[in-house]
């Protein structure tokens, strides 16, 4: 019987490369060879397996549906690979390379602040990109392995994607002065009127958790919810002017001046709404020891009263994507 040739780890990281920049000329410029040569090695790749990996006529080029499955095991390979190396090193080499985080936009200017200097200066090797994106393009890009990590609101479901949670962020209630919801030391979720309730735009996932917890329907939101939104801090300054309430995460209201957050913010009585936040990588995702630098650095930076369990009450999550 003749030997099968075995694709090699190059050819799969070619396969990788190709996947994540959908063209033949920024993959090679990526790999550092010609085109000519990434191009060869996946066609002879292809030949080997008996199958077309990518379909050339999608613009940008696209695995076909026999090749994401290639591309899942390619992943594991590499993956696989990279931890074999850095084993074999016994983790003497310096930690450097490209890493690609993703965040959601209701978390990045609360949590980037926290441990991105300090990352920084631990890790000065390591070329971190951020990009600032939607729950649904992150899970999209981590995917197509274009983005390594990602912060975000969690659970998302998916037993390709492994989560691993970084702090618990409760909900408060932030409202005008003369809001009656105020008139207590906590606000209960069934006095919280949809007919006063600012939200932020459609797509943030924010939205969509308080839509859940306040229980509103499509008819609720259309007739007389307002959401006009696109931060917490463009949502403050619409209520102080024009009435109302929203909620607010604690990684937002522990910003605001003491005053403000003494005034306008009050607390959602026995059960605590709350988001769970977490680190999300593909399980398959190599660059497995800049991913665990990153994770004990946020873990470290995560405030005293967010790294705390939160014991005061239930937590009931309110997570929906």
């Amino acid at each position: 019987m003749p030997e099968v040739p075995l694709p090699t780890i190059t050819q799969y990281e070619y396969l990788l490369a190709l996947q994540k920049e959908g063209h033949f000329g920024r993959a090679a410029a990526v790999c550092h060879v010609s085109q000519p040569t990434l191009s060869a090695q996946i066609q002879k790749l292809e030949s080997e397996l008996g199958l077309v990996v990518f379909d050339r006529q999608a613009k940008p080029i696209a695995p076909t549906e026999p090749g994401r499955r290639v591309l899942e095991l390619a992943r594991e390979v590499v993956a696989a690979h990279e931890r074999l190396l850095s084993a074999a090193a016994g983790g003497l080499s310096e930690l450097g390379g490209p890493f690609t985080l993703g965040i959601i936009p209701t978390l990045a200017p609360y949590v980037l602040p926290w441990f991105l200097g300090d990352f920084a200066r631990r890790y000065p090797s390591v070329d971190l990109t951020l990009l600032e994106r939607p729950t649904e393009v992150i899970v999209r890009e981590i995917h197509a392995n274009r983005m390594d990590a990602a912060v975000l609101a969690t659970p998302i479901g998916e037993a390709s994607l492994e989560e691993e949670v970084l702090f618990y962020d409760p909900f408060y209630v932030y409202a005008h002065p003369d809001s009656p919801l105020l008139a207590d030391t906590a606000a209960d979720v069934d006095d919280i009127e949809p007919g006063g309730l600012w939200l932020l735009d459609d797509g943030h996932c924010f939205r969509a958790q308080v839509v859940n917890l306040c229980g509103l329907h499509t008819r609720d939101i259309l007739g007389t919810v307002r959401f006009a939104g696109g931060s917490f801090e463009t949502l403050r300054g619409l209520i102080d002017a024009n009435g109302g309430h929203t909620l607010i995460p604690e990684t937002y209201a522990m910003r605001l001046p003491k005053d403000v957050r003494k005034r306008q913010v009050r607390p959602i009585r026995d059960r605590i709404p709350t988001r769970e936040v977490s680190l999300l990588h593909h399980r398959s995702s190599w660059k497995t020891d800049i991913r665990e630098a990153l994770l004990r650095v946020l873990r470290e930076s995560v405030p005293p009263a967010l790294a705390d369990e939160l014991a005061d009450g239930e937590v009931m999550s309110v997570y929906v994507r």
